[in-house]
């Protein structure tokens, strides 16, 4: 079993963005099992993680959210990315690829790889 990743602040918002960005509306507690499917398990999600996130991105206007019925028959809120939210994943995304490349630039001892 892979060990469990800390995350970085900020980056588990962009993991939902691009989720919700890819899947359509999608109810939390998918977005969190969807995570932890893309990461090979390696970034485990309570439910009191991701509707931190949730609440977050809402208040932002990233993402908003409307009840529906999810596939167990249970009423569920259901997510979807904004306009804005599309804008805001794509900044994050540009960021997150500096950031990387930087650090990796730095394990690397400053040799471009």
């Amino acid at each position: 079993m892979p060990e469990k990743l800390d995350i970085l602040q900020g980056t588990l918002d962009l993991m939902v963005l691009r989720t919700l960005s890819s899947l359509g509306e999608f109810h939390g507690y998918g977005i969190a099992r969807r995570i932890e499917q893309l990461s090979g398990n390696s970034v485990m999600l309570n439910q009191g993680t991701i509707h931190v996130s949730l609440v977050r991105l809402e208040r932002r206007g990233w993402i908003k959210a409307k009840w529906g019925v999810s596939e167990n028959n249970r009423r569920a809120r259901f997510y979807s990315i904004t306009p804005s939210g599309r804008k805001q994943l794509t900044k994050e995304t540009s960021e997150w690829e500096k950031m990387t490349a930087v650090v990796g630039l730095v394990l690397a001892g400053g040799k471009a790889t």
